[in-house]
């Protein structure tokens, strides 16, 4: 019997990439301070000669003899979530769940687990962090669950896959894929190889069996799941929960789908029974909005497939000191500076010895160009402290030049204002000829359209 070598090797946490001495930037993603040190066993594959073993797999096939069921899918019961997942779980796929501590991950995942089980599907719900009595007591808030929901308390990836195995559920939780280890790994759980390890260990089992995989990942203080990058190119679907979780909303993002539209959202509020999906989010987000208040502009953002209503708030004061202070809540800095150049050097409004806060309300983070000139009136409306009218929206992308240009499905955009009784809109007059409502029959909304930044202002000038 070979003994066992251990060699010691530096591994990148954002990238996977190895590296046999430590550096301070890693050669593979350029990211600063980010290899640690592992133990690996190298005998296994001296001991091969660096021969591959001849393995029997899969034959391949004709594509154009491949059949597409509808029943490949299964519906949650959860429509925003099914929303988010491209129409449902689909057989065979590895989806991963990320979010901050405390979010819903565990509540929302248990939910999916309540809502599949009682449409007779077999679930294995496996819990690394939590005994059985504490997933009780949260799953009392939630509901009954049948005998189609099976509990396993368990860590060692080895007596999952063989219990995977006997047990052949249709879906499979892993909570949390960092306190996975496998025996085979040295190292301990929660490092590089191991999330890794038990990673490509699940994807095979999720496509050798037809076993649909949720995997909740811890997040850093980044935002991003830990581990390696490479565990999000690995899985089908990522999925972030995002929100403050001292408040009632959350937000499920997709950043990547292999079976749906990516940077899809789904919009959920946090009661005593869990996660309750929240049917109209652009009525929920516009709530509580003030009226007759300068610095407030509604504008229609385009997440995914679906058009969402939100508003921003603006507040521009002079400074009392020598460097004005700008900050920005929900979008990016950096524009928000960039659009407030464009507006002192295009239109003439003063604003470089003035203070400026922007905020996208109900807790979204938008990085769309399409809310540039929402931003732009909200700022003019606190500087000059005079209110725009309640039911106006504006949208369109501000370039350096002051010009507005167009923006992608303008007329979905324009709908869903109308439907929540919206009367005047500022758009791109690229976009006008697409979203007239006279076009289908409707004619409540009054549609504006401008090409520069400056043609908006002269709209509400007196």
């Amino acid at each position: 019997m070979a003994k066992s070598k251990m060699t010691s090797v530096f591994f990148c946490q954002s990238c996977g990439y190895e590296s046999s001495k430590w550096m301070g930037q890693c050669p593979g993603c350029k990211a600063w301070n980010t290899m640690v040190e592992e133990m690996v066993d190298r005998s296994e594959l001296k001991n091969s000669g660096g021969h591959f073993k001849k393995q029997t797999g899969a034959e391949p096939c004709v594509l154009s003899e491949v059949t597409i069921r509808e029943q490949d899918k299964i519906l949650t019961g959860i429509g925003e979530l099914d929303r988010v997942l491209g129409g449902g779980i689909v057989q065979g796929s590895l989806t991963l769940v990320g979010g901050d501590p405390g979010i819903g991950k565990s509540t929302l995942l248990l939910q999916v687990c309540r809502q599949v089980s009682e449409a007779g599907h077999r679930v294995l719900y496996i819990s690394g962090e939590e005994s059985q009595v504490q997933i009780k007591m949260r799953a009392d808030r939630i509901g009954s669950f049948g005998s189609n929901m099976l509990l396993l308390c368990e860590t060692s990836l080895d007596t999952i896959v063989e219990t995977i195995r006997q047990i052949k559920p249709e879906i499979v939780v892993i909570d949390s894929i960092q306190t996975m280890y496998s025996d085979s790994v040295s190292s301990a759980p929660g490092s590089v190889s191991q999330v890794r390890e038990a990673t490509a260990t699940l994807l095979q089992l999720a496509k050798g069996l037809l076993v649909s995989v949720f995997i909740v990942g811890h997040v850093t203080k980044e935002g991003t799941v830990a581990g390696p990058r490479v565990l999000e190119h690995m899985v089908d679907t990522v999925l972030y929960f995002e929100g403050d979780r001292h408040a009632s909303y959350r937000i499920l993002r997709s950043v990547k789908n292999r079976f749906g539209s990516t940077n899809e959202i789904g919009v959920f509020e946090m009661r005593e029974q869990g996660l309750m999906e929240v049917k109209n989010p652009s009525e929920y987000m516009l709530s509580g909005r003030p009226e007759n208040a300068s610095g407030s502009v509604v504008t229609c953002s385009l997440e995914g497939t679906r058009p969402l209503l939100i508003e921003i708030q603006a507040l521009v004061c002079h400074s009392n000191f020598g460097i004005p202070r700008r900050q920005t809540t929900g979008t990016d800095f950096n524009r928000v500076n960039l659009l407030m150049a464009v507006l002192e050097k295009r239109s003439g409004v003063q604003l470089s010895g003035c203070d400026a806060y922007v905020n996208i309300t109900g807790g979204l983070k938008v990085m769309e160009p399409a809310i540039d000139l929402a931003i732009l009136l909200a700022i003019v409306s606190s500087f000059r402290n005079r209110a725009l009218p309640d039911k106006l929206i504006a949208f369109g992308e501000v370039g350096l030049s002051g010009e507005v240009r167009a923006v992608s499905q303008a007329g979905k955009r324009v709908a869903e204002a109308e439907k929540l009784g919206f009367e005047l809109c500022i758009l791109p007059k690229g976009n006008l000829a697409d979203c007239r409502p006279d076009r289908d029959g409707q004619g409540k909304m009054k549609v504006i359209g401008v090409g520069t930044v400056q043609d908006a202002l002269d709209y509400f000038a007196d």
